[in-house]
């Protein structure tokens, strides 16, 4: 469990010595599980988008976070763009939701290094960062930043990363720790929006979802809107801060690549510069 809800005065226990290796969770399921198909696989979904030759990188990034086969091609519209500016990337911060573990606050891992079929991910320790504690459990069974790690292992290859796991939580405090954690990093968000309703319904649930994103109103977006609802809202409340726009690079379902109508998820990608 997350155990108590941190105070914005309380660095919990982040800043201990990180050691050892956390094995990936959901290759095999949620990606392919062979170094060879996953390269390809990751490879030709970034190679598919056009990066407009007058993109330039943003700040942070929403990218979804479901199966490869329904969500990667969305959340390849954010990783073609960190390929394309990597020589300018020094660092990843990675905040999103935990399904599995209970969690009250904000956690990073005390893991050095996240393995995937691709190998190692180096993981960046943090220290006396208010609001965020050391815990690896709830990393430890979670999807939603595993399956961002092939991407970036295939787009920005050795750039140390940040997961933070985001439970229930206010959200000044995620964006406190959010702007804590993030100068000189590129942020990324990994959310889904809506969940199994029909895909006419979905999308216009999440068509809501985005225009409240695209206005940076945190407040306007719903406990049902996003699975990772608090990491989003903080987020999204970051980067008003920031004085940030936002640019819609995608919005589809799961109806997009071949899922069931009746029953959809939906997929944001957005940049925020």
């Amino acid at each position: 469990m997350g155990g108590a809800p941190p105070t914005g005065d309380d660095p919990g226990r982040a800043g201990e010595e990180v050691t050892g290796d956390r094995p990936p969770a959901v290759a095999g399921a949620f990606y392919p599980a062979d170094p060879a198909v996953l390269t390809s696989t990751v490879d030709r979904l970034m190679d598919t988008v056009d990066v407009p030759a007058d993109d330039e990188l943003a700040a942070a990034y929403v990218v979804p976070h479901a199966g490869y086969r329904y969500s990667g091609a969305t959340a390849a519209r954010v990783y073609a763009r960190l390929r394309r500016h990597r020589v300018h990337i020094g660092r990843i911060v990675l905040v999103g939701p935990a399904h599995r573990v209970r969690l009250d606050g904000c956690a990073a891992p005390t893991t050095a290094r996240w393995l995937t079929p691709l190998g190692p991910v180096p993981i960046e320790p943090v220290t006396g960062i208010g609001g965020l504690s050391a815990d690896d459990a709830p990393h430890a069974p979670e999807h939603s930043l595993e399956v961002q790690l092939p991407f970036l292992q295939r787009a920005v290859p050795g750039v140390p990363v940040l997961p933070i796991a985001v439970g229930v939580s206010k959200v000044d405090l995620v964006a406190a720790v959010i702007d804590a954690t993030a100068p000189g990093a590129v942020l990324l968000c990994s959310t889904d929006l809506s969940h199994y309703k029909p895909d006419a319904e979905a999308r216009q649930q999440d068509e809501r979802t985005a225009r409240a994103i695209e206005a940076l109103r945190p407040d306007l977006i719903g406990l049902r809107d996003a699975c990772g609802v608090f990491a989003l809202r903080g987020t999204v409340e970051w980067a008003r801060r920031a004085g940030l726009r936002v640019r819609r690079l995608a919005l589809t379902t799961s109806a997009d690549s071949g899922g069931d109508p009746g029953r959809v998820v939906g997929y944001p990608a957005f940049a925020l510069a």
